[in-house]
């Protein structure tokens, strides 16, 4: 319960400073995606199910506060802490180049989920626009921030599975 309380809390978190603070930035062009960072960072440290659970709460939140379908995002974010969990058996924590590929790769496959079916069903074909207006500044900004926050989480996972772990141990 204290994980999905914690998981929660870092989605609020994540969601708020995502869309209220990164874009009164007048600097950046794009955004970095933090619940992108938090799904694929919980998928991939602690497995399938915590990836999916996390890219839930991320995914709600989104739909919850942004026009469309109901479930858009949700959709995009369960499957994708779903694929990022399988990476958990590839992971070591010294390493960050495996995170800083799954993060572009991720965006990468978020923003062309967004344009097949938010753009290219209404008829709007320009790509190369798109691309290079869009998706390649968010996935420059993406994997800079992951960078810097992937560590973050990775302390707080640790933390939380210590807990649990001398928890475990107390109550036997």
């Amino acid at each position: 319960m204290k994980r999905f309380l914690i998981n929660l809390a870092l989605a609020i978190a994540a969601f708020i400073v995502q869309s209220s603070i990164f874009p009164q930035i007048p600097f950046l062009s794009a955004s970095p995606n933090l619940l992108l960072i938090l799904t694929f960072s919980f998928g991939f440290i602690c497995g399938k199910d915590s990836g999916m659970l996390c890219g839930f709460l991320c995914g709600i939140l989104l739909d919850l506060f942004y026009s469309g379908p109901f479930g858009f995002y949700t959709l995009f974010y369960v499957a994708m802490g779903y694929a990022n969990g399988i990476f958990t058996k590839y992971y070591y924590e010294d390493y960050i180049t495996l995170p800083l590929i799954l993060s572009g790769f991720n965006d990468l496959a978020y923003n062309l989920y967004i344009y097949i079916f938010r753009f290219l069903i209404r008829n709007r074909l320009n790509f190369l626009y798109y691309f290079r207006e869009i998706i390649v500044p968010e996935i420059i900004f993406t994997v800079l921030v992951t960078l810097l926050v992937y560590r973050a989480f990775l302390f707080i996972t640790r933390k939380m599975e210590e807990l649990e772990k001398r928890r475990d141990s107390d109550f036997v």
